[in-house]
């Protein structure tokens, strides 16, 4: 019996250790710019998201390169969609709205907004309808923080 398992195993575990490895997009890239500084107002769970994704340009010194200055406001709202026939909520929408500018030198480059929704059901359990929405907050701030970066890139190749 354990012979037959052995060969399985192995093979599984040898595959799983050549297989391709998960490379996160933004985070290897050599940028042609860096992020001197980034100043946070509004939601504080939005705003350490997209911190952290914006943190790696932050951390390329190097005096050959733009410095950006990023200016950030951001705002979530949680309202119900729909309700049943005794007036409890069925659907929730979340909806993160970021504000923000990207200075050079004291001039603005850039001044925009994203918004990012989504539609999302209750639960009866409160906790586990507290970590849906905590995801949910997680994804579409990951998400904006993508934007930035990209919107960045854009600026820089125009």
């Amino acid at each position: 019996m354990n012979k037959i398992l052995v060969k399985p195993i192995i093979l599984f575990l040898l595959f799983s250790i050549t297989s391709c490895s998960y490379k996160p997009i933004f985070l290897e890239k050599n940028y042609d710019f860096q992020i001197r500084e980034i100043s946070l107002v509004g939601d504080k769970d939005i705003n350490r998201t997209i911190q952290n994704k914006l943190k790696f340009i932050k951390n390329n010194d190097s005096k050959d390169k733009k410095s950006y200055t990023i200016n950030i406001n951001s705002t979530k709202n949680r309202e119900i969609v729909s309700k049943d026939s005794k007036g409890d909520p069925v659907k929730f929408e979340i909806n993160v709205l970021v504000e923000y500018k990207i200075l050079i030198n004291n001039n603005t480059l850039l001044d925009t907004k994203i918004e990012k929704k989504n539609i999302y059901s209750n639960d009866s359990d409160p906790f586990k309808l507290e970590q849906t929405e905590n995801i949910i907050l997680q994804n579409l701030s990951e998400s904006v923080g993508d934007a930035i970066i990209s919107s960045i890139i854009n600026l820089d190749d125009n």
